[in-house]
């Protein structure tokens, strides 16, 4: 390894980045309790190393409890009470009075804005300033959630009246939902689900990431104090232990998961009753940039340069795969190359870097072994200390020509190595494309209309969303996020959210003198929850 990332690691902490030296979380929260766990912990790793005996070796910041299935199944148990078949406190309270709660709790989360963006940093990688947007942007979708949800309830607030029949139709809550949201993301993405599960009306268990588990333990009491007991109930512990449990248990009504669809599969198959379970997935992705020969080098450079390397590639919209028409093959290397040099390394917190550390032990390892896999197949690593490894960094590898033999042709390799597929007919491309076992997102790069509107016709089928001439992404949060094939279950946005975890339900009468008063007078004396015109503004 050359000298380039010696001093990667030595780079001082700024006062206002700091965290406490060691934190020991035993608190978790079941029934509106914050309860003390007393048994085994898990360490929790930073990707920023120190120097040992035996070299570099990430830094132990905390630990948090490792929970068992007995504990697990006292949580789901109190959002089960809580829920009560429909007929308890959060389910049947009005929609006004749920947002209240949601709108208390983002006051609390707001206070402990710098203590979670700290952690972000420290626990995930992410640089100081894309923790902070993480962060705000959590806040500000929450926020579009009320608003989303005030103006579907005033939707909602009307009667229709067809053939005799006069009905309102509403959103009630599934049941009990499990909401578990990914390392790379685990507070916005987490939060996507989350929160539109809670509001609808339905109780939560969550279990928070495997890497970005601190940073929820300073909103632990922000959950606790602005919901009613056993709505929101948050555990911790592997995997195994604690979420099989739930699942095996069949009292799980909504499944939120995001990570990768072997997994999902896996803790589907658990449950007793599968047809009852909804399920809301965001999985795998392995989204192609189409670069066609008359593409603007200059924006298609800096599109894929952000959307192959942001917070180091490990995003599911990330540019995972880079098909270069070999016309312009030569003149996009070279800028891309040029691009990628001028990245630079370091921890979060210092200021212009844009390339960290990774979290996930072992994850240089395995990226390095696609990178042998291509070299041992033909391709090259293009640039300058491309796939150098220092601790947890791993630098950032361009590697072509990359080929079906190669395993970075298929997997997704969610990290900083970008593979190069040189292609020379349109056919090419698309084939790609409906090949793919994911079918997140692509992206087109071109000027000719015919021929991007060919490319569009032939894989609008295929992905959930056909970027133009910019890089792959999610936002804005009001666009519907989807996937499919073995990248999506449902659809996320602000307002499909809402949708997606809750159902319609009618209540219809015939047109009556009587049933009109009937309803006339449950309106006017505020007798329902459900059955109301109430105008929420």
């Amino acid at each position: 390894m050359s000298n380039t990332f010696e001093n990667l690691f030595s780079a001082e902490v700024p006062a206002s980045a700091r965290i406490p030296e060691h934190t020991e979380q035993r608190e978790y929260l079941v029934d509106g309790k914050l309860l003390i766990w007393e048994g085994d912990l898990a360490p929790v790793r930073s990707p920023v190393c120190v120097k040992t005996e035996k070299g570099l070796e990430q830094k132990v910041i905390g630990a948090t409890p490792l929970l068992t299935s007995k504990e697990s199944l006292a949580a789901l148990d109190a959002a089960v009470r809580a829920y009560d078949l429909g007929r308890g406190v959060w389910p049947t309270m009005r929609v006004a009075e749920r947002i209240e709660h949601v709108e208390r709790f983002i006051v609390h989360m707001q206070e402990k804005r710098q203590q979670v963006v700290n952690l972000l940093m420290w626990e995930i990688g992410k640089t100081q300033k894309d923790a902070e947007k993480e962060f705000d942007r959590t806040k500000d979708y929450l926020v579009d959630t009320i608003h989303a949800l005030k103006e579907l309830d005033r939707n909602s607030a009307r009667f229709v009246q067809e053939q005799g029949i006069l009905g309102q139709v509403r959103r009630v809550p599934f049941g009990v939902a499990l909401c578990m949201g990914p390392y790379n993301y685990p507070l916005n993405e987490t939060f996507s689900t989350l929160f539109p599960a809670l509001i609808m009306g339905n109780t939560v268990v969550f279990k928070p990431a495997k890497f970005g588990v601190l940073l929820i333990r300073p909103l632990l009491e922000a959950f606790r104090d602005s919901f009613p007991p056993g709505v929101i109930n948050i555990i911790y512990g592997r995997g195994r232990e604690t979420v099989g449990a739930l699942m095996e248990s069949g009292k799980v009504d909504v499944f939120a998961f995001i990570g990768t669809n072997q997994g999902a599969s896996e803790l589907k198959k658990m449950h007793p009753k599968p047809h009852r379970l909804k399920a809301v997935l965001g999985l795998d992705a392995k989204n192609p940039a189409i670069i066609l020969e008359d593409a603007d080098l200059e924006n298609t450079v800096n599109e894929c340069i952000v959307g192959s390397l942001s917070f180091n590639g490990q995003r599911c919209t990330a540019l995972k795969a880079l098909l270069v028409h070999k016309k312009i093959l030569g003149a996009f290397l070279e800028k891309f190359i040029a691009a990628v040099g001028k990245l630079k390394p370091g921890l979060p917190w210092e200021p212009g870097v844009a390339l960290t550390p990774l979290p996930e032990p072992g994850k240089p390892a395995y990226l390095k072994g696609l990178v042998d896999d291509a070299l041992q197949h033909g391709a090259q690593v293009l640039n300058p200390n491309g796939g150098e490894i220092h601790g947890s960094f791993f630098y950032p590898a361009v590697v072509s020509p990359v080929n079906a033999k190669m395993r970075l042709y298929y997997e997704e390799q969610f990290g900083p190595v970008i593979p190069i597929i040189p292609f020379e007919d349109d056919d090419e491309a698309i084939r790609y494309v409906v090949d793919s076992p994911f079918g997140q997102q692509l992206s087109l790069f071109g000027k000719d209309p015919k021929r991007i509107a060919h490319l569009i016709d032939s894989c609008a089928n295929q992905v959930g969303r056909i970027n133009l001439n910019t890089q792959c992404q999610r936002g804005p949060d009001t666009f519907p996020f989807s996937g499919r094939k073995d990248s999506a279950e449902g659809t996320l946005s602000v307002a499909d959210a809402l949708r997606v975890f809750s159902i319609r339900t009618i209540v219809a009468t015939k047109t009556t003198p009587e049933n009109k008063a009937l309803v006339h007078n449950i309106l006017t004396q505020r007798e329902s929850s459900f059955l109301t015109t109430d105008y929420i503004f």
